[in-house]
């Protein structure tokens, strides 16, 4: 649970203090109140259906709803395309269903069936001759590198959603989740054998993948001298910022187990003289100073507001004077994706055991708190992805000494 006090409830609240909490308070509360009481009455839903100023607002309302009831279904037919190689088969070429039932060794009416729900779900497109070729949303998919991965993962958070009441009232004992990101709820993280943590650093490199351009097309590496990427899992962002940044030393700072993983990947690649894997505990006071650049890539939603506040001072005192702190991940509060930082990220993060998703404002407050200042959020290309916010250890040429 998160340690802020913001988030904890001390006490059980009075009879006479729940009567009080749901008395109306101002306008906007009565207008939400006469709102709830109308919308749920089933003669006004009836009314609505009827009358043509608001049949298709309640017509949009109830798919709305329907959406929501079927969303486990849609993420299910969509693990099926995932499992069953069917955007793989079909960048082939259209093919008939015959042929795809053959393929993908089903039955033609399985087949049909699958093809029905993967149609209206834009994964797939009907073409001439009762062929079947790629929709929109099925060839973004197969063009998203580890986007598959990322599907079949979901697969052991949905069997730690089986019971969502027990899991948000702390009886669902040790998640899948948990068990999977042993790192967040560890004792001693930096004691994790490489086995503990290959399969999750091997997902996290899959993801940064997708999201490295986006960050460094927003905040581009000119003039560093030195970046560390706290939380660097592979080295994948830290490579990238190598090839952006030829004249820059690049560090990669994670548990041990995890940075000897980096190191493969790095020597691989050839980057290893440009790109240093540094293995440790950032609680521990042992990461590499003089950085003008930090960055956190998906690591603050991680943890809870203290871990988390211990990673940002970590930073400050890994910054020179006036180096910049980098945040990326997703945020709550997104226009657009409400959703997935309101629902899919607080559920995830609370089957993980550890994090929260954070809006800028909190994440603002946060950094300001630790002593960073010029606060600013560059835009993404996609900030359902990823967000930034940029923020400024204090001192530099630019600020007068204190005396």
């Amino acid at each position: 649970m998160d340690t802020s006090a913001s988030a904890a409830v001390s006490s059980e609240p009075t009879a006479t203090n729940q009567t009080d909490d749901r008395k109306p308070r101002g306008l906007l509360d009565r207008f939400l109140a006469f709102r709830d009481r109308k919308v749920s009455d089933p003669k006004f839903q009836r009314w609505a259906a009827e009358t043509p100023l608001v049949r298709l607002r309640a017509r949009k309302r109830a798919r709305d709803l329907f959406d929501v009831v079927s969303g486990f279904v849609y993420s299910q037919v969509l693990l099926a395309t995932v499992r069953l190689k069917l955007c793989e088969t079909l960048a082939e070429g259209p093919i008939s269903v015959p042929a795809l039932a053959n393929r993908l060794a089903l039955s033609e009416d399985a087949t049909r069936r699958l093809l029905d729900a993967t149609t209206v779900l834009e994964l797939t497109a009907p073409r001439s001759n009762d062929r079947f070729g790629l929709g929109e949303l099925g060839a973004a998919l197969l063009g998203t590198p580890g986007l598959a991965a990322l599907i079949e993962h979901h697969a052991m958070f949905y069997k730690d959603l089986e019971d969502p009441v027990a899991l948000l009232r702390g009886h669902a004992g040790q998640t899948n989740l948990s068990r999977y990101w042993a790192y967040a709820r560890s004792e001693d993280a930096a004691a994790e054998s490489g086995d503990a943590v290959a399969e999750y650093s091997e997902l996290m490199s899959t993801s940064q993948e997708m999201i490295a351009d986006d960050i460094l097309a927003a905040f581009p590496p000119t003039g560093v001298k030195h970046w560390m990427d706290l939380g660097g899992g592979e080295g994948v962002f830290g490579a990238a910022v190598a090839r952006k940044a030829p004249q820059a030393k690049v560090t990669v700072f994670d548990l041990p187990a995890v940075a000897e993983r980096a190191r493969e990947r790095l020597r691989a690649e050839g980057l290893a003289d440009r790109v240093q894997a540094v293995g440790g505990d950032f609680r521990g006071g042992d990461l590499p100073t003089g950085v003008d650049v930090v960055s956190l890539v998906r690591v603050i939603h991680d943890h809870n507001d203290e871990v988390a506040t211990e990673v940002l001072r970590a930073a400050r005192q890994a910054l020179v004077p006036g180096g910049r702190l980098v945040i990326a991940e997703q945020m709550a509060g997104t226009r657009g994706a409400e959703p997935l930082g309101g629902a899919y990220f607080g559920f995830y993060l609370l089957a993980m055991g550890s994090g929260r998703p954070r809006t800028p404002e909190a994440l603002r407050y946060m950094v300001e708190k630790v002593g960073f200042r010029d606060v600013a959020m560059p835009r993404t290309r996609q900030p359902l992805l990823t967000r930034l916010l940029v923020a400024r250890a204090p001192g530099g040429s630019d600020e007068t000494p204190s005396s």
